[in-house]
């Protein structure tokens, strides 16, 4: 088998995680309530800390906890007792951008430690720097093309990740201010407002033109098409960025890319009619329009997405998630957003093509029929033919 990078799927909660990992992905970064840049995010208390931590484990899966916020003083002083929990738990990484984070935590703990890519490393003598400083591996700046990591990786004797896919950010690596100044939201310690987002109103020399423009707001990276480029170079990780996003984002760009690796692992090529599917699978979450960013040459005018949401022909959202199955009788689902009987839905199994089938019949937990769900509830749908536990289904908007 050719050897393929790891796949670093996002946990923004205790269920994200769950389903990241059953559709494929090698490892997951998550946070606890403090100390990272996605306060925003659920996160995790303790417990379910320990929860997702055995979850993954118990499937082959690694978790890497994000300590990437600059912190002050008084931040500092509380870390310690936290890092000491986090190698209690049996973290495999953390993740870390500070200086002084990273000496609390080798003084504090054996874990392993990766650079965030908020420490913008771009370069060899950065990442010898970082190495000297105990860093296992470092996450490069969203700036590095795909072949300057592979020199970094060569040349630095370290090991190398990088984004294949998600939101990208207009400021160097996320070293951005403007929340701060905006909101009052401190970019750098949890609290960013995305304001690159905003349409802002531009002033020429001449005071009648005037434009309005999402002039900072970048289209979302998708590596898919240079997935080879990456495995030829030896990244030893491909990170999807997305938190924040939903449980169906997590579920399909995990089973994507990791259906893709694995494909290329067996393989050795990508000469399968199946990238088409993938790149289809793609295009049903929620997106900005794709562009390949940094990775084979420098990101340019082209590359701003200059559009107030996210492309409106995406049109699948997540309708629930299998909680049981009675074969050749029906599924337990529990219900994210309503759906009505007969309806078209999809069955997103673990591995291969979605199923399409009709809720020709729904009935509740007392076996009465149901026209229309509700969220939050519990249904029976007709059983789908490999249909297994955490499954997701989806359907398109009505």
């Amino acid at each position: 088998m050719i050897k393929v990078p790891e796949l670093l799927a996002p946990a923004g909660s205790l269920d994200k995680l769950k389903v990241a990992v059953d559709y494929g992905a090698d490892a997951v970064y998550l946070a606890g309530l403090k100390f990272g840049l996605r306060s925003a995010a659920e996160n995790f208390t303790i417990q379910e800390l320990e929860e997702g931590v055995k979850y993954a484990h118990d499937r082959g899966a690694v978790v890497y906890t994000v300590i990437n916020g600059f912190l002050h003083d008084q931040d500092l002083a509380e870390l310690p007792e936290f890092v000491k929990i986090l190698e209690s738990l049996k973290i495999d990484a953390i993740i870390a951008s500070d200086l002084g984070v990273i000496k609390t935590i080798k003084d504090n703990s054996n874990i392993p430690i990766h650079l965030s890519t908020q420490a913008s490393c771009l370069n060899v003598e950065s990442a010898k720097f970082w190495k000297k400083q105990g860093v296992e591996r470092v996450v490069l700046g969203r700036e590095t093309s795909i072949k300057e990591a592979g020199k970094i990786k060569r040349e630095a004797g370290v090991e190398v990740e990088m984004f294949v896919h998600g939101s990208m950010c207009m400021a160097y690596s996320g070293n951005c201010v403007i929340s701060n100044f905006t909101q009052g939201r401190d970019s750098n310690r949890g609290g960013c407002a995305h304001s690159c987002r905003f349409e802002y109103s531009l002033k020429f020399e001449n005071e009648e033109a005037k434009k309005k423009a999402f002039f900072m707001s970048s289209k979302d990276l998708n590596g898919l098409a240079v997935l080879e480029e990456f495995i030829k170079e030896g990244i030893d990780s491909i990170k999807v960025e997305g938190r924040m996003k939903s449980h169906l984002y997590a579920g399909t760009i995990s089973k994507v890319y990791s259906e893709a690796l694995k494909y290329y692992a067996e393989h050795g090529n990508f000469l399968s009619d199946q990238i088409y599917e993938w790149e289809r699978e793609l295009k049903k979450v929620t997106h900005r329009a794709y562009a390949a960013s940094n990775l084979t040459e420098k990101a340019d005018a082209s590359t701003i997405f200059n559009e107030r949401e996210s492309d409106p022909n995406v049109d699948y959202i997540m309708i629930g998630n299998v909680i049981d199955t009675v074969k050749d009788e029906f599924m337990l689902v529990e219900v994210k957003n309503a759906f009505e009987k007969n309806q078209t839905l999809e069955l997103l199994p673990f591995t291969g093509a979605a199923v399409p089938f009709k809720a020709n019949e729904i009935t509740g937990l007392d076996n009465e029929s149901v026209d229309r769900t509700k969220p939050s509830t519990l249904v029976k749908v007709p059983w789908v033919e490999g249909a297994a536990k955490n499954n997701i289904l989806r359907a398109q908007r009505c």
